[in-house]
């Protein structure tokens, strides 16, 4: 979350990928930065996930990467 709100700051555009086990730990710690970052939740857990898993996650997520950070600011 620091190097994204870092990035920002700088006029780079990003989007962080989350847990959705975590999703109000993201927000709260996008708050307390002064931050409301972008940013995805993929489905939890992600440790222990074969490639392929891992690679359907991704793919599903996609979309909403994209929209992330192509969204008017």
């Amino acid at each position: 979350m620091h190097d994204i709100a870092d990035l920002e700051r700088r006029g780079v555009v990003g989007v962080f990928l989350a847990s959705a086990a975590f999703a109000d730990a993201a927000r709260l710690q996008g708050a307390a930065l002064g931050f409301p970052a972008p940013h995805v939740l993929v489905p939890h857990p992600v440790q222990d996930r074969t490639d392929a898993e891992l690679r359907a996650v991704a793919e599903d997520a996609y979309a909403a990467v994209l929209a992330a950070v192509t969204a008017p600011g």
